[in-house]
């Protein structure tokens, strides 16, 4: 698999990564297994994917418990990204961005992923109570100790600020011209400047689609001109670019896309054409809906890499056979010109 870099210290990774989070929190309990996981994580990894992409709040803590079992053996072929910051409750999910803290919480991660070093430590969410150079300069000392490799970064805020635009055109500008700004990412670019002068910010991860593309417009410019790298969560929105789920099929309460506006069986009976496509792409080159659309983010600059989610082998060699897609400028074209999805979150 082609090999891409992240960050100033030029870390390789395979130009797809694996998203380790379905095998153990978020969606579809009924269908986790954990042999299934593991052979999902291993192919992955025969497969070119090295970044393997997890956090302790998943599970929590179960999910790197699973990544730990596949790096106690594969551990060279691998490319670890974890995440601090947040803490999950029975019904809540909260921050916690002190110092004292963060130390716990790597030591906590080297134990479950049976490993001594940590390729990339990611900041979950900034704790709004610490400010956030207190938080990073704690993970800097962890880069100092030997313990972390580099320091990532995931975007905040993204889904509170969209424009919800079911049932109802956007307006453009009077005069026409370009849509407004979306300001998606503005809490983060703001985050991004205050931690840079602290210590080197090597990766951004933000959600990054067809159907969700906003992390364009600024975010993934300020990232390209600062050589950091782009890691696109999503990149098959919650599985609805893969053209595999049916609208109106409902989906299992503990799942997150149960209580996401873009998964009402109206807004996915709307975005259809945007799948239709993604499939007509696709067919050009024997691929799926979902390989086009992972092509499509790979060729949004080479500092991308997405990092699509899955908990099943099949889906593990499917994505990971994308990288071998090159989209043409007309590909893209034709993308581009798919109406815009309908439905946000508000």
């Amino acid at each position: 698999m082609e090999r891409r870099t992240i960050g100033a210290a030029a870390l390789e990774v395979g130009a797809i990564g694996l998203g380790c989070m379905p095998m153990s929190w978020g969606y579809t309990e009924s269908q986790r297994s954990l042999d299934s996981s593991l052979r999902a994580v291993h192919t992955a990894l025969d497969r070119g994917c090295s970044l393997l992409d997890t956090a302790d709040m998943y599970g929590p803590f179960t999910n790197e418990l699973l990544v730990g079992r596949v790096l106690k053996e594969r551990r060279a072929d691998a490319f670890v990204s974890t995440k601090c910051g947040l803490l999950v409750g029975e019904q809540h999910i909260v921050a916690n961005g002190r110092p004292g803290y963060v130390r716990r919480a790597c030591d906590a991660s080297l134990r479950r992923l049976q490993t001594d070093h940590i390729d990339l430590y990611q900041l979950h969410r900034a704790d709004p109570e610490v400010p956030v150079e207190e938080t990073w300069g704690a993970m800097a000392e962890l880069v100092a100790a030997g313990k972390v490799r580099s320091l990532g970064l995931c975007a905040v805020g993204a889904r509170a600020v969209r424009t919800a635009r079911a049932g109802r055109t956007e307006r453009r500008p009077a005069g026409g011209g370009a849509r407004p700004r979306s300001r998606t990412h503005d809490g983060t670019l703001a985050q991004l400047e205050r931690v840079q002068q602290v210590f080197p910010v090597s990766s951004v991860q933000a959600e990054l689609s067809v159907w969700s593309p906003e992390a364009r417009e600024e975010l993934l410019p300020w990232c390209e001109s600062r050589g950091i790298g782009f890691l696109a969560a999503m990149p098959l929105g919650n599985g609805y670019l893969t053209g595999t789920l049916t609208p109106g099929q409902g989906f299992e309460p503990e799942d997150l896309r149960a209580r996401h506006p873009r998964f009402t069986a109206e807004m996915m009976a709307a975005n259809q054409p945007v799948v239709a496509g993604l499939r007509r792409v696709g067919a050009r080159y024997g691929a799926t809906p979902g390989q086009a659309a992972l092509a499509w983010v790979l060729a949004q600059g080479r500092h991308v890499v997405p990092v699509p989610g899955t908990k099943k082998e099949r889906w593990a060699a499917q994505n990971a056979k994308a990288a071998q897609l090159t989209l043409s400028r007309e590909d893209l074209a034709e993308i581009a010109a798919l109406p815009p999805a309908l439905g946000s979150w508000d």
